[in-house]
């Protein structure tokens, strides 16, 4: 996707990229747009970067804070790899020691160690940022996960690996996630299987979080 998009070469050690003006701008378009069908609508944001990145501005992260406060008719989906740097990157942004009130806060897990180092991390910072609700994106699930009824997020996302590397995900693994979800009464989605085979009719599930 970095190649695709003539930004940078992934993996290179580039500096960080800010993208254009117009970019920055499509939230109050879509703000807009929501407010006059009367119904919140999901920003997912970030897909080629991090908002808790190390390497990245702080005033990047304050602006894209501001951008969410103006647009209160978007729920903004925050999600991370480096879930534990959200708690003191968002306590240093000046005026920012809480999250805005329509961002929700989600970290990648993709294998039953990640999920054992990472969950309580999430739901710490949930908890201490004021964070809409939580989510975990299992994308790519690389092994089974076991998970407790008190370190479950509101949400989970699941899915496979796509790509010519791609590495196998056993559907059993995607079957147990989603029983332990609907046992906690947890929102399960399921997004893909490798975006070239399809979805079982019994995991052709797309629960979205209450707005």
């Amino acid at each position: 996707m970095a190649n695709r998009y003539k930004r940078v070469e992934w993996g290179a050690g580039n500096d960080r990229v800010r993208t254009a003006p117009g970019t920055w701008a499509q939230p109050l378009r879509w703000d807009r747009m929501a407010h006059e069908v009367g119904k919140p609508a999901f920003v997912f944001c970030l897909s080629l970067g991090d908002i808790w990145d190390n390497e990245v501005d702080p005033t990047w992260r304050r602006d894209a804070f501001a951008v969410m406060e103006r647009t209160p008719h978007l729920i903004y989906l925050l999600l991370s790899k480096r879930i534990g740097n959200a708690r003191k990157m968002c306590n240093v942004m000046a005026g920012h020691s809480r999250l805005p009130p329509n961002a929700a806060l989600g970290a990648t897990v993709i294998n039953q160690p990640e999920w054992d180092r990472d969950v309580w991390k999430l739901l710490d910072a949930a908890d201490v940022l004021g964070a809409r609700f939580t989510f975990c994106s299992v994308e790519p699930m690389l092994g089974p996960i076991k998970v407790r009824r008190s370190e479950m997020p509101s949400w989970v996302i699941c899915g496979g690996e796509s790509g010519p590397r791609k590495r196998p995900m056993d559907l059993t693994w995607a079957r147990s996630l989603r029983d332990q979800c609907q046992a906690a009464e947890v929102r399960f989605f399921m997004k893909q299987i490798d975006k070239v085979l399809p979805i079982p009719a019994d995991l052709m599930i797309r629960e979205m979080p209450h707005a």
